[in-house]
């Protein structure tokens, strides 16, 4: 476990981000985003971190009714929970495919593995119904997995971690028919060595980008042509220009990226914590690039993108952290779109009350997030 890093907020000036802001129709108030409807043409004096950002608009994610109140979820109890014999069941992606969601994920028995799972809907209640399984059935494990169909091959990918690799499949359907990982070449500036993990690939019409995490308040990326796909450019490395971060607890890992529907943004959603390391959130940013820059969206610990206080739960509270997640895409191809009106995560969740065991025998269940 690391220790506590202080949530003081960055006090570097933001030149790039308020050149960012001055195109972005985003409303700061006091360093926070204020929600305006889709569509609304009203404006309110504020408070901004760029004056040029001087009237009230539209928050991308901003749906219909869903105004001016910050982001709030509902979960009820675990959709999947360990079978007997694995410590905890977490890291999930997911995709909907062909009427059903098709879920891979982490598990851990002593040693980590990967699992899939087919669900007809995200309603089910702590399933233990899922299937262990090897690319190439080589005895290799696919961790922290993320899935996608890469439209212009027609063929299915997961990126994964230790080392940084991917496996193809040609009918996501078939558990068996995922083939040997094939790994990443470092390149000479050594990109993947060290503790690189939680891959994340999305793509627009020209490149196609990964980004990754290294647990040190950054976050790592590269990109490549989309005609050369999967072969990232070594040489394209660049560290991602992020608005108040540098703590490790700001930019932690976990990390996903969205074409947000109907609009020219992208989100950024990164796991840190705030107070505690036990209570892991999510928080996000915006930016009109892949490139960056991104500016602060939902940043504060009180009110995250997705955490613990801004979420309730349907039952008992059973978990205290918004933990590596993955949310419900609108589509399943390399673009990696999100309908803002119909927001939806899978999140790996625990309670820590009691545990004194390492982190790989932490009880981790996977649950569902639906936006209120």
């Amino acid at each position: 476990m690391l220790a506590r890093t202080n949530n003081k907020r960055s006090q570097r000036t933001p030149t790039k981000h308020n050149a960012l802001r001055a195109i972005l129709p985003l409303t700061f108030v006091a360093g926070a985003l204020t929600l305006t409807a889709c569509g609304s043409q009203t404006s309110s004096t504020h408070t901004a971190h760029s004056a040029q950002a001087n009237a009230a608009q539209t928050d991308p994610l901003a749906c219909g009714n869903n105004t001016a109140a910050p982001l709030s979820w509902t979960s009820a109890g675990p959709l999947i929970s360990p079978k007997e014999g694995d410590f905890a069941v977490k890291d999930p992606t997911v995709v909907y495919y062909n009427n059903q969601y098709h879920i891979f994920a982490t598990i851990n028995d002593g040693n980590w593995k990967s699992m899939q799972i087919t669900l007809d809907n995200l309603d089910a209640q702590a399933t233990t119904n899922y299937q262990p399984f090897s690319p190439g059935n080589t005895g290799s494990s696919a961790v922290a997995p993320q899935v996608f169909y890469f439209t212009p091959q027609k063929t299915w990918y997961m990126f994964t971690q230790w080392p940084a690799s991917y496996t193809t499949n040609q009918n996501i359907e078939d558990v068996n028919g995922w083939i040997p990982r094939v790994t990443l070449p470092e390149g000479s500036k050594g990109a993947y060595k060290g503790n690189s993990l939680d891959f994340w690939v999305i793509c627009n019409d020209a490149d196609c980008y990964m980004y990754y995490f290294k647990d040190d308040g950054k976050m790592y990326y590269m990109s490549t042509p989309v005609d050369n796909f999967p072969n990232f450019d070594p040489g394209t490395f660049k560290v991602a220009d992020i608005e108040d971060s540098g703590p490790t607890n700001i930019v932690f890992e976990a990390g996903n990226i969205y074409k947000i529907k109907n609009s020219d943004y992208y989100l950024l959603q990164v796991e840190g914590w705030g107070e505690t390391e036990s209570r892991r959130l999510y928080r996000s940013w915006l930016s009109t690039s892949l490139d960056g820059p991104w500016i602060a969206h939902h940043t504060d610990e009180s009110a995250p993108f997705a955490g613990p206080e801004n979420t309730t739960f349907n039952g008992p509270a059973w978990s205290h952290q918004i933990s590596h997640g993955e949310m419900i895409r609108d589509g399943y191809d390399e673009k990696m779109v999100l309908d803002p009106c119909n927001m939806q995560m899978l999140y790996q969740g625990v309670d820590l009350n009691g545990f004194n065991g390492n982190y790989g025998e932490r009880p981790y269940h996977i649950g569902v997030l639906k936006q209120k």
